[in-house]
């Protein structure tokens, strides 16, 4: 405890404290409760809402709606909600992030203020980190939703679902109460479109679904094709995750580009024979790598061209890539390859991410480098930041069982107080000291040392491995020691859940990634839980983690360690870590290694000393400010673009629910409203409307799609200024701010020109081009850009050459050649 809180009392236990008061409330009404039939209950949530619509708030039935959810719990899932989830509901619904650990019951506590708010009627959004617990959880926690007479849905890549109680009906319920946990039963789920997945009061998905629809939703043409209803209030499971670990990377909607892709395989080869230090150098804390000028003139050599003296940007760009590829992207550790594609494995889950692809043409220099098929390289149609996006919720909150440590960032970034709820029982858990080794085949050898016993002792262990190549490398060590164990990565992670589940039996050897960090609980005895099988692991000691090396940040290790000691249940966890480690290696452990060989330590034994222990924190600290910084780069980069973002969208919003055609502002541009009446005259009044809107709304996409390229090459661009000793952020806000003002005054000069040029056949009607994305590529397929030369080949009178598609086909111009 620091002095500060030994004087002034800790924050999160005052406001605890004031939170007392209201748990007694609702537990007071706890019997009047219990007397109330079935359908009573149901009838209970049609009150409370007549009293929100007689000006009652969600605070005056708080007490109320909470205990009818601890009621209608216990009679469909055999689950009381304890008064520490009670707390935890609260903190949820008061718009804060709550800490609450391991075992303790996240998932039934957000059902509290998931049900209190969905009585408005506006939706709520039940944020999870991947399609899996997002299902899970809809079923699972649906049967609670139901039972009171609210709808509840759920989105994934592969479409929308609604809970149906009635939908392929299982003989026997009790399964899914006694599996739910880990195992999704698909029988309650049915199939319906987004757009009624997310009219149902509440709605389960992940961050990436949710930010791809909202950006979606931004690209349509009817109000009919949009899907989400506004952003009211999200529930965010795993809130550090998903609102701090995932928020480097931008979420993207891309079309593909023209670029040939040949040459990326060309340039896979050049870079080959590369050699680091000689060719190259790699600064693995910036995660960069250079040519050198002994490399540059390999290079020139194998291409027969200088593009760094011919200034070529696209090619030094691309070769930067290709050796990128090369030598900072590994197969098994920050991608797999399946099914001839390269798909990524997400650094902080552990979890395959399909669909997701890098960009600046990185994704394609690995795809080059494995020889499998290279696809296009992607324009971006839509973007924006996980910050940006969840900042559209009038009110968010959160739920992990690690924030404290960031509680600088969410209150910084999103305005997020982070609320410590204590244990429902007191913590048994023993985190050891790390034990440090020379050696990382020292290190190995002694992990699997320390299994065999655990092992044969009937101990259950959970490994906890930063890679596939190292998850994979460790159970063949496992196997030749005639060790049975369960393997869980990317590569089979459709039995995440029931793998996990059995991690707990007597005997049990899991090794996973980071994906056993988060979601799905570790009973003692395994699941269904056995009151015997439980007792026998409790006897010996509980479930022991073992972490196989330190991740870049504290709360990842924390979220593995919280694997064990799970409602007050024995447990221990100890990390196993070596000085070849990437961690101490790249911050500082040849120093340490030094001390140890001068000290004559085998391989393969332990030392744990005060220095080193504070050399790995010290690190894990430089790395946690590292990224802190890029997600405030990025941030404030993307401020910039979230000014120009919402007026575009909101442009956009008003030409779909009332557009109104208004000639007058076109006059300022030199258009004359004779034109435009002489135009409608032409094509009859409806006809006229429908193509002004239609052209309104295409002119918009396009030339917002050519202002994203251009505010990306910009902000490349502005950072040569800091040479001259100007601020690049600076710079970007000036320029772009004048490129923006260029953007909307060609909106509405390209849009009257197009106006006017519009030609229809009376009996054919305009064609709404609809969005149409690849699997989940996330990508807007665009047959012809609107640059492009018209496919159609009619040729300007004026210039001699072909007319743009822009000025032809795409406004279905009087000279453009119709197939017949």
């Amino acid at each position: 405890m620091s002095i500060l809180s030994s004087i002034f009392g800790d924050a999160s236990q005052k406001y605890i404290k004031n939170l007392e008061p209201i748990v007694k409330e609702i537990n007071s009404l706890e019997l009047e409760v219990q007397k109330l039939s079935d359908s009573d209950l149901k009838e209970k949530t049609k009150e409370l809402k007549e009293k929100l619509e007689n000006g009652k708030t969600l605070d005056d039935i708080l007490p109320e709606a909470f205990a009818l959810v601890r009621e209608a719990s216990k009679r469909v899932l055999n689950q009381r909600h304890f008064n520490v989830q009670l707390m935890g509901g609260i903190v949820l619904h008061q718009g804060k992030v709550a800490e609450m650990r391991t075992g303790e019951g996240k998932t039934l506590s957000a059902t509290l203020p998931a049900y209190l708010n969905a009585l408005e009627a506006k939706g709520v959004h039940v944020v999870t980190v991947n399609d899996y617990l997002a299902k899970r959880d809809m079923v699972w926690m649906g049967q609670i939703y139901n039972f009171l007479g609210l709808s509840v849905g759920c989105i994934s890549h592969e479409g929308g679902f609604i809970y149906d109680e009635n939908y392929k009906i299982l003989e026997e319920d009790k399964e899914r109460d006694l599996v739910g946990s880990f195992k999704i039963i698909e029988d309650y789920l049915r199939p319906v479109s987004k757009r009624d997945a997310y009219a149902t009061d509440i709605t389960y998905g992940t961050n990436h679904e949710f930010g791809f629809d909202y950006l979606r939703d931004n690209m349509v043409y009817e109000n009919s094709q949009e899907s989400q209803r506004g952003c009211n209030f999200a529930i965010v499971d795993e809130v550090d995750s998903i609102l701090i670990d995932e928020a480097r990377v931008p979420l993207i909607i891309s079309g593909e580009a023209d670029d040939s892709t040949e040459k990326y395989r060309q340039f896979a080869n050049v870079v080959l024979s590369l050699e680091k230090d000689t060719d190259y150098t790699i600064d693995e804390k910036l995660k960069s790598v250079t040519f050198t000028e002994s490399g540059q003139n390999k290079v020139i050599g194998k291409l027969g061209q200088d593009p760094w003296l011919e200034n070529d940007i696209t090619t030094t760009h691309q070769l930067e890539s290709a050796l990128k590829a090369k030598t900072l992207f590994l197969k098994d550790r920050d991608y797999v390859v399946r099914g001839g594609e390269v798909m990524i494995i997400d650094e902080f889950t552990g979890r395959m991410l399909p669909g997701r692809r890098w960009s600046n043409g990185l994704h394609q220099a690995i795809e080059a480098k494995e020889g499998v098929v290279v696809n296009p390289e992607s324009v971006t149609l839509a973007t924006i930041t996980f910050q940006n996006y969840f900042r559209l919720y009038k009110k968010i909150s959160g739920m992990t069982g690690t924030a404290v440590t960031s509680a600088e960032e969410l209150d910084k970034v999103y305005k997020l107080d982070v609320v410590v709820i204590p244990t429902n029982n007191p913590s048994k858990r023993k985190d050891l000291s790390d034990k440090i080794f020379k050696t990382e085949e020292g290190k190995f050898r002694a992990v699997v040392r320390e299994i065999k016993e655990l092992h044969q002792k009937g101990q259950p262990v959970l490994v906890g491995t930063r890679s596939v190549e190292k998850n994979e490398f460790l159970g063949k060590l496992l196997s030749m020691e005639g060790v049975p164990h369960e393997i869980l990565n990317a590569k089979n992670h459709e039995r995440e859940g029931e793998i996990i589940a059995q991690a707990g039996r007597s005997g049990a050897v899991t090794i996973a990634t980071n994906m056993a960090g988060r979601g799905v609980d570790i009973i003692l005895g395994g699941n269904p839980p056995s009151s015997e099988q439980s007792q026998k692991v409790r006897e010996i000691g509980g479930l022991y983690v073992l972490g196989t090396e330190r991740h870049d940040a504290r709360r990842i290790d924390n979220q593995l360690r919280g694997r064990s000691g799970r409602q007050g249940d024995l447990g221990s966890t100890q990390f196993f870590v070596s000085m070849e480690d990437d961690l101490m290696r790249i911050f500082g452990g040849d120093r340490i290694k030094g001390i140890m060989n001068t000290l004559n330590v085998p391989d393969d034994e332990p030392i744990q000393a005060k220095m080193i222990s504070n050399a790995l924190e010290s690190a894990q600290e430089k790395i946690e400010g590292f990224n802190f910084d890029a997600r405030k780069h990025l941030l404030e980069y993307d401020d910039v673009m979230n000014k120009h973002r919402e007026i575009i969208y909101k442009k956009r919003k008003e030409i779909l629910d009332n557009f109104k055609f208004d000639p007058e502002s076109f006059e300022k541009f030199g258009f004359k409203k004779e034109d435009f009446d002489k135009k409608k005259e032409e094509l009859g009044e409806v006809t006229f409307n429908s193509a002004a809107r239609f052209v309104s709304l295409r002119v918009i996409d396009n030339l917002w799609q050519g202002h994203l390229s251009n505010m990306e090459y910009m902000r490349d661009s502005v950072r040569l200024r800091a040479y001259g000793g100007k601020d690049p952020l600076v710079e970007y806000k000036s320029e772009g701010r004048k490129m923006f003002q260029r953007l909307l005054d060609e909106i509405e000069t390209e849009t009257a020109q197009n106006i006017l040029l519009a030609h229809l056949n009376k009996d054919q009607p305009i064609q709404q081009p609809k969005p149409m994305f690849v699997g989940q590529n996330k990508k807007f397929d665009q047959e012809v850009g609107r640059n492009d030369l018209c496919p159609c080949g009619a040729i300007n009178p004026e210039t001699g050459e072909v007319y743009k598609y822009k000025k032809c086909g795409l406004i279905n111009a009087p000279y453009h050649k119709k197939k017949a």
